[in-house]
């Protein structure tokens, strides 16, 4: 928050509630009602732009992740087509209509996230998220569509998003794991907030990839959530089509590792180097730390019980050395950001009734139920059961 003297002697235009703005370059943004305003224009106010909005979060809190506007494509569509008003939603969400219009603007994953938790609670619809994914296009990936249109295979295609994912969404981390004949595209949103239709939509997403780069071919084996299944699966199985499995232990695709493989017919290689030696110029438009690439790693390792720091820096194509000394430089450790990712995923697994704490404390990393008890009440000053108790039904 800015302290300076001529802040400080700024009373916020919008509201006259005080200096409660932070510095956006030579403009001010009000942090209550979201208006920015020029100290040198008599207080005349002016449009907050969303990038404006999402500096501002950055620099109140340090942490929170900016993904594209494209993550909501749909979204006012959905909510009219089930009697639902989004203005009212964005307005809660402190998220602006005209951003929905640039599919390249960058907005806050928290606002997103509780957007769509919001709006699947306000319809009644459990598959809100879901709904949103189903009529996507290859063209909602942005820049990144050609060069992944290009690839030569459904691999080369997944490599490619998760090689560029700061260009696509770096709010979700996602894995291949091979497993013989079969390939499990592992998927996580990271995030601490309940986000039951974040997870759907960015499944159904790379689903809809998936089906639109190989058409008929496409036959997956399976797709797995770790939350609950909804009351009514019509929506799933009109998307999918393929076996569903609910309370797993991770979310994702499982698919024939031939399907992967097969030859892309459409691919020009030509084409698609030239649109990598483009996508190449572009800098980041939300550079992201060596901390929060091995959070993401973690994230989808852990419920594995792979998430070792040999394995997440081999997962990033780094030596241990190298790994270690770059959390070092950025003043964070792998056992602390291990800890964090173990704290957000706790309180998820432990409110998810169907699975045992015994389950939980494996999904977890911990050889024994006692052990993770020990942790969770250090962590949360309560017993997990206690937790779950208190937290039914929220």
């Amino acid at each position: 928050m800015c302290v300076g003297a001529e802040c400080a002697a700024h009373a916020c235009y919008c509201r006259q509630r005080g200096p409660d703005r932070l510095c956006i370059g030579y403009r001010r943004l009000c942090i209550s009602c979201q208006e920015a305003y020029d100290p040198a224009a008599a207080g005349r106010r002016l449009p907050a732009t969303a990038q404006d909005i999402a500096n501002a979060s950055q620099r109140k809190t340090g942490l929170e992740t900016l993904i594209r506007a494209a993550a909501l494509t749909n979204f006012l569509e959905v909510s009219r087509d089930l009697g639902l008003d989004p203005l009212p939603l964005l307005r809660q969400a402190r998220l602006r209509r005209a951003w929905l219009g640039d599919p390249d603007q960058r907005v806050p994953l928290g606002a997103c996230v509780a957007l769509l938790e919001a709006a699947a609670q306000a319809s009644d619809c459990e598959t809100f998220g879901l709904r949103m994914a189903e009529s996507r296009q290859l063209s909602d990936f942005g820049v990144m569509s050609l060069l992944i249109s290009q690839q030569p295979t459904l691999r080369a295609a997944l490599a490619t998003t998760i090689r560029y994912r700061h260009l696509v969404n770096d709010s979700v981390a996602l894995l291949l794991e091979d497993a013989g004949s079969a390939v499990l595209i592992r998927q996580e949103v990271l995030s601490d907030a309940p986000s039951r239709q974040a997870t759907e939509l960015a499944i159904g997403v790379v689903f809809r990839m998936c089906a639109l780069l190989l058409g008929p071919r496409w036959q997956p084996i399976g797709v797995s959530f770790t939350h609950a299944a909804p009351a009514d699966l019509r929506v799933h199985r009109r998307l999918f089509g393929c076996p569903l499995e609910f309370n797993a232990d991770c979310n994702g695709i499982v698919c024939r590792a031939a399907d992967l493989d097969a030859p892309n017919p459409g691919a020009d290689p030509v084409m698609a180097r030239y649109a990598q030696q483009f996508i190449d110029t572009l800098p980041r438009a939300n550079p992201q730390s060596i901390g929060h690439e091995v959070r993401a790693a973690i994230y989808l390792m852990l419920p594995m019980g792979r998430a070792t720091s040999e394995a997440v820096a081999e997962g990033l194509g780094l030596s241990l050395r190298t790994m270690q000394r770059q959390l070092d430089d950025a003043g964070e450790t792998f056992t602390g950001i291990l800890n964090d990712v173990r704290r957000e995923l706790a309180r998820r697994y432990v409110e998810n009734p169907r699975y045992s704490l015994l389950r939980v404390s494996q999904l977890l990393g911990y050889g024994s139920a006692s052990a993770f008890t020990r942790w969770f009440s250090a962590q949360f000053g309560t017993a997990p059961a206690n937790w779950r108790r208190d937290h039914a039904g929220r």
